[in-house]
């Protein structure tokens, strides 16, 4: 997933907000899980190593130094356009919840606070597999929130048949 597609589906969410509120939903937010039969290592490494990640985003290359504080940019093409879109990662705690801002300029929105969103992704174990459970804030309207959750459904879906058919490179 890219562009248009990764905007809409990571969106857009608060520029950085401070360590203390950055959990705090705004506006509509939408909600995925799903249960995978995987060790909780396996999927937290699937959400942190680039490798990995392009193998479920549709090829989005994702930079960051994975710690508090620091900028995360994906990058890729989408319909023959390339794209860099932005964030700040919020709060990592390995193998646990991995929380952070997003921006699109192929939004076509300002880039400002209001036109980011906050993407948190909690892990738990639940019996020999893992439960990732997703959300992400600021969307404007119950069909954007609709859509999101739908395309989070779908990486989810993706992360899911990637780890359990353990074909993942890298």
């Amino acid at each position: 997933m890219s562009g248009p597609r990764l905007a809409s589906y990571l969106s857009h969410t608060e520029c950085p907000p401070t360590q203390s509120d950055a959990r705090v939903a705004r506006g509509l937010v939408a909600n995925a899980s799903v249960g995978i039969n995987a060790p909780i290592r396996a999927v937290w490494d699937a959400l942190v190593n680039p490798e990995v990640i392009s193998q479920y985003m549709f090829g989005t290359t994702v930079v960051s130094e994975w710690k508090k504080g620091s900028p995360i940019v994906w990058r890729g093409t989408w319909k023959g356009r390339a794209y860099e879109d932005r964030g700040t990662i919020l709060e990592l705690a390995a193998e646990h919840v991995l929380s952070y801002s997003h921006y699109s300029p192929l939004s076509g929105l300002p880039d400002v606070p209001e036109n980011y969103h906050n993407v948190t992704v909690e892990l738990s174990q639940s019996g020999k597999g893992t439960t990732v459970s997703l959300s992400q804030d600021n969307n404007p309207t119950e069909e954007a929130r609709d859509h999101s959750q739908r395309n989070w459904e779908m990486m989810l879906s993706g992360l899911k048949k990637l780890l359990e058919g353990g074909q993942q490179k890298g």
